[in-house]
């Protein structure tokens, strides 16, 4: 890959990773519920997904997705199911469930943590398809396949990790602001309505548009 070609490649995964998406809202969550360390556990699910959903796509598999109405409609609906189930818990969440009045957090488990960031990327076929439309237009058919598309996942994966962490910081900074419960419950409410408008947004997308 071209040094051209690979910056041009690495300006777009910024403008990518830091667009709003279900992502963001599912780390910002993360930070607020178990602070920046253990919350940034959901940013590494996040990045296996997307691990996943490239080797998908080198693999030929995300053609056959992108045209497979029963494959889209099926990995779309699981993921509108689950950022439902997510918004739902984050909203009938308690003050005390999210930080107690000497600061302390939950102790979210990592592994539960990180396949609940893989799900939340993982369930997105709007994601796979993205990956098919703009990782083609970046590969010299004249070299290896393999090694550009390593190199382009590597690339995504280290920009998005650092965005996260961005995300994940912020929401746990906010959270040492938090000391009334009704400030608490208030946040609690506006992310589980994100999760929530996030569902609604994926539930619109179709299969022909993408």
């Amino acid at each position: 890959m071209a040094l051209e070609t690979w910056l041009a490649f690495f300006v777009a995964c910024w403008v990518i990773s830091l667009s709003p998406g279900a992502g963001a809202i599912a780390s910002m969550s993360s930070g607020l519920q178990y602070g920046f360390w253990r919350g940034y556990w959901n940013a590494i699910g996040l990045q296996l997904a997307l691990l996943m959903q490239i080797a998908v796509v080198a693999a030929g598999i995300g053609a056959l997705l992108a045209t497979s109405e029963l494959a889209f409609g099926l990995i779309k609906w699981f993921g509108v199911a689950y950022l439902v189930y997510l918004g739902w818990k984050q909203w009938v969440a308690l003050p005390g469930e999210i930080v107690t009045g000497t600061g302390e957090r939950p102790l979210g488990r990592p592994l539960s943590l990180v396949l609940r960031g893989f799900l939340v990327n993982a369930s997105n076929p709007k994601a796979i398809i993205f990956i098919l439309a703009v990782l083609p237009q970046f590969l010299d058919p004249k070299q290896s396949l393999l090694i550009q598309y390593v190199v382009m996942a590597a690339t995504m994966v280290a920009v998005d990790l650092v965005v996260m962490a961005g995300y994940t910081g912020l929401a746990a900074r906010a959270l040492r602001t938090l000391r009334e419960p009704h400030q608490q419950r208030l946040l609690n409410r506006t992310f589980g309505g994100l999760f929530i408008a996030a569902a609604a947004l994926l539930a619109t997308v179709r299969r022909a548009a993408a």
